[in-house]
């Protein structure tokens, strides 16, 4: 009988494994949302897509800030094609991108969240594994480069 146990453990974590979030598809999950998620409130975007997307909820600590891309995917892959800032390691989008950054109200982390909204078209630094974005390190404005 402890032998049928040990069986059945062993094949439930296997399943466990196997139905585990890789780290790309939990970047996709917390960062994209193209096309922008209609919501009925704007001012309510951050919360409910972070509640929707798993990324705040009941027993977790509200996330101090979130970053949402509107963009397909493909161009956040695309910049782990680019070479890395020598100075940071991450690798930046070829083009800035239409984002929703989203930042927590007040000091408290604990549900129920409230988040300020903030609308942005700025390049996405990236954190890449094997070709494929896994970590939003950040985001910037391209400086103006004057025209010769």
């Amino acid at each position: 009988m402890a032998g049928w146990a040990l069986c059945m453990t062993l094949v439930l974590a296997a399943l466990a494994g196997a139905a585990a979030e890789t780290r790309y598809e939990k970047f996709l999950r917390q960062h994209v949302d193209s096309p922008r998620t209609p919501t009925l409130a704007a001012h309510r975007y951050c919360e409910t897509m972070l509640a929707r997307r798993q990324v705040t909820g009941p027993g977790r600590p509200c996330k101090p800030s979130n970053t949402f891309v509107h963009a397909p995917a493909a161009e956040l892959v695309a910049a782990c094609s680019q070479a890395p800032d020598p100075q940071t390691g991450f690798q930046s989008t070829p083009r800035a991108l239409s984002l929703t950054m989203c930042r927590l109200r007040g000091g408290d982390t604990r549900p129920p969240c409230a988040y300020r909204a903030r609308q942005a078209q700025q390049h996405v630094r990236v954190a890449c594994r094997d070709g494929l974005p896994v970590h939003l390190a950040g985001t910037y404005t391209a400086p103006c480069v004057p025209e010769s």
